[in-house]
């Protein structure tokens, strides 16, 4: 069930691809959030000076935890670096991020799925239209690609003159590396994957404000939405909040539908800070969502949230867990993307190129990853020399010797061991998945 090495085939067809994709008058929509990211330079050395002045706990990570203080920050972190996780944790208190900026250098970079999904996508040429929360001219600078536009004043304006004077909202982010030791408890960990912790000092995500003007722009366009990618909600804690913007979503998209029905819809997961709200949405959305995107993580925690054990390395628990999904949350289908490959299973879309998807959300997540860069398409050419995974390629053939209960499609990743980047590289993979639906 997968055809062999398409990623020359499929990159060759971009240009062709764009150009027409934007004589169609068509576009992409991209929701809802945006941040700016504060790129901590990992240091082992410099952590580990950090966990032995305050780690005071075991290294532990629990659900609802936040960083109040130095003490919380050792704990949550060195727990993620030893296991290798990635996750997102929220920070209550200012000073945490003043100390992070003070013991590490730091950089700025472009935040939020629907931020750097769109990026990725303007990086390639392909138009889109993105609604963001964050429009300091920081955010807007590092959008600022011919095609991405947003919605402003009722009328639809190039990304950088939508920027506003505002301060911007700060995301830390943390990459550890594969290899590096952590001294915690006076015992020696080695990192054993690559991987990121996010660290949010940010109130305007607990709400998600939704502007009217750009649902309303999208509506009175219907018939030009393409695809339509949706994601920003994880940061949301309380229940009444989550309700209103389910119900806001879900009628927008109910209008979309009626007026167009041939447009897919895309929700992306993320590391919910709370797993009532990720249930709560996703029982909200499904009716209305075709496809949801999670990584191998998100699959394993959201099958387990409801008794369904998830072995990350067999692909038969793997498809028991996305049944599991599917049967719980009627979403059209899944598409999972890890390391090693990506994965779409559920029904098929008239019209869609799911391989397609898949194999260009692949390289551009893996360009991301060996550049640090939104890849042009010279750029992505250039990562068509990383050999395919072969776990990837493992559970390709497995697939292909099975009879899954649904439709199912899977491509193995371009595979480094030790990536320059790991910020975003799902979020790019999400905008590459999109020109499969186009």
């Amino acid at each position: 069930m997968v055809h062999g090495d398409k990623y020359a085939h499929y990159l060759e067809g971009l240009s062709r691809d764009s150009r027409r994709y934007a004589e169609s008058g068509k576009f992409i929509a991209m929701g809802y959030t945006s941040d700016l990211d504060i790129l901590v330079r990992w240091d082992a050395g410099v952590f580990n000076e950090i966990l032995a002045r305050h780690l005071e706990d075991e290294p532990m990570a629990r659900e609802g935890d936040t960083i109040a203080s130095r003490r919380d920050f050792a704990r949550i972190v060195s727990y993620y670096a030893i296991k290798g996780l990635g996750g997102e944790v929220e920070i209550t208190e200012e000073s945490v991020c003043r100390f992070l900026e003070d013991q590490f250098e730091t950089s700025m970079a472009l935040g939020g799925t629907c931020a750097q999904g769109a990026a990725a996508l303007g990086a390639l040429g392909f138009p889109l239209v993105a609604h963001i929360t964050d429009r300091c001219s920081q955010v807007c600078g590092l959008m600022d690609y011919p095609g991405v536009s947003t919605v402003s004043g009722g009328r639809l304006v190039p990304i950088s003159s939508a920027a506003s004077g505002e301060a911007p909202v700060r995301h830390m982010i943390l990459q550890f590396s594969k290899g590096d030791i952590v001294e915690a408890g006076g015992r020696s960990f080695e990192v054993p994957v690559s991987n990121r912790v996010i660290l949010d000092f940010d109130k305007v995500h607990k709400v998600v404000p939704i502007d009217a003007g750009f649902t309303g722009y999208l509506e009175a366009n219907a018939g030009r939405v393409a695809s339509y990618a949706v994601s920003g909600f994880n940061a949301i804690v309380e229940k009444r909040i989550c309700e209103e913007r389910t119900e806001e979503l879900g009628r927008h998209l109910g209008r979309l539908r009626s007026a167009n029905p041939s447009f897919v819809a895309y929700l992306e997961g993320a590391h919910y800070f709370s797993a009532e709200i990720e249930d709560a949405l996703f029982r909200g959305l499904a009716g209305e969502v075709d496809v949801l995107g999670v990584n191998e993580e998100e699959l394993v925690a959201i099958a387990g949230s409801f008794g369904v054990g998830v072995d990350k390395e067999d692909l038969r628990s793997v498809l028991r867990g996305l049944d599991g999904i599917l049967g719980k949350y009627p979403f059209g289908g899944v598409v999972m993307h890890t390391k090693d490959y990506s994965m779409y299973y559920g029904r098929e879309f008239e019209g869609a190129d799911i391989e397609k998807g898949l194999t260009l959300g692949n390289l551009m997540s893996a360009t991301r990853a060996r550049t640090g860069r939104y890849g042009s398409r010279e750029d992505c050419a250039d990562s068509l020399s990383l050999p395919l995974s072969e776990a990837g390629l493992a559970f390709a053939e497995e697939l292909g010797r099975s009879a899954p209960a649904r439709f199912a499609r899977i491509v193995p990743s371009r595979y480094m061991e030790r990536p320059a980047c790991t910020i975003g590289l799902g979020d790019t993979f999400m905008a590459g998945v999109q020109l499969g639906f186009i």
